[in-house]
């Protein structure tokens, strides 16, 4: 009995402390007309959520495509606070329909498809060029937000200076897998871990072709992180994910918990099914804009080869690759002045040719 009134005691705690720390405050400047903004607005009859941030509204816009798709990504920027994108950037991190504080009871699953999401995107840069008084925007898709962000911008190229994709997905084929079982086997085989080489092989199915598919994409991402090719390099999902959400102060307690809830559901969408079975050196060669790669080298997650191959590949009127030192998923929060840099001078190049 003891015990048990122990463990409760820790965690309501725990929990006591985890109300404490999420007044849901984004970060704020002192510099004269700067800005921070967090808000839900109705974008096509579904609620966005928006977090904006910068220090100099005369700097150009760029529109950040959360990963998932479903996952909201300020909750990184709000851990990482050497960040500095918002000196060279009106930046706006989008929570699209029903996702993070966008988030209510009423989701309507069926509205999550792609052509939607499409139309959202479209809407959005629209409000965001009318508000900011901008000819055009940049977009920037991170990880499965990649996939939405280069499909609106070869389909709108008008509207943007240019495509960043960051951990840019390139193709969901037996390809993707196998470079990840590749990456993965190494790491365990010299670490002579033979636990994860068992489950390894269990989780995968090699096919006469020499390939791997692998049987359940959550659990093989989970080893992915242990073999420190995840969402940080060298930390588990929990430290690189759920511990990060726990711990932000830009979203109430309410919000952490709509933001997981949303963030499950979007699983069960008709967007998931839609942005399946997808390789986009077949589909999307040919972009009317310059396209710039933003990847870390432990990147295998979306394997940062395919997308240093996918860059070779397109047709654009500037392109450039970089490939971010010390970094796996998230380089923008992993190596923040690398990424930093890279994306100053991706802004230099556009606007000054």
């Amino acid at each position: 009995m003891i015990i048990l009134l122990c463990v409760a005691g820790f965690v309501l705690a725990l929990f006591t402390v985890w109300a404490l720390i999420s007044p849901g405050r984004i970060r704020t400047y002192n510099e004269p007309g700067s800005l921070s903004e967090k808000f839900v607005m109705d974008i096509n009859g579904a609620p966005n959520g928006f977090f904006i941030n910068s220090k100099n509204l005369d700097n150009p816009v760029l529109l950040f495509v959360s990963s998932g798709p479903g996952t909201d990504d300020y909750v990184f920027t709000d851990k990482y606070k050497d960040m500095h994108i918002e000196d060279e950037f009106t930046i706006v991190y989008w929570d699209y329909r029903y996702m993070g504080i966008a988030y209510n009871g009423d989701m309507d699953i069926d509205s999550v498809n792609i052509d939607n999401l499409l139309n959202d995107t479209y809407t959005v840069t629209e409000y965001l060029k009318e508000r900011f008084n901008k000819e055009k925007i940049f977009i920037m898709g991170f990880s499965g937000g990649s996939k939405i962000a280069l499909m609106e911008a070869e389909q709108h190229p008008e509207n943007y200076y240019a495509y960043i994709g960051m951990a840019q997905c390139v193709t969901d084929s037996e390809e993707n897998d196998t470079i990840m079982y590749d990456f993965m086997k190494g790491v365990f085989e010299e670490r002579c871990d033979k636990r994860r080489l068992n489950k390894l092989e269990d989780s995968v199915i090699h096919l006469d072709s020499g390939n791997i598919k692998c049987k359940d994409w959550y659990a093989y991402v989970n080893l992915l992180h242990d073999a420190g090719g995840g969402t940080i390099h060298n930390k588990s999902e929990f430290e690189g994910i759920t511990w990060p959400i726990i711990t932000c102060s830009c979203y109430t307690l309410k919000e952490k918990i709509n933001y997981v809830i949303g963030m499950k559901k979007y699983r069960t969408t008709p967007l998931c099914s839609e942005l399946d079975d997808f390789d986009y050196r077949k589909s999307i060669i040919d972009m009317k804009i310059p396209v710039f790669f933003i990847s870390g080298e432990y990147d295998y997650n979306c394997p940062w080869k395919l997308a240093e191959e996918y860059c070779d590949l397109l047709n654009a009127p500037q392109k450039k690759f970089y490939r971010i030192s010390g970094s796996a998923h998230s380089p923008l929060w992993e190596n923040v002045e690398d990424t930093h840099n890279a994306l100053k001078e991706i802004k230099e190049m556009t606007l000054n040719g």
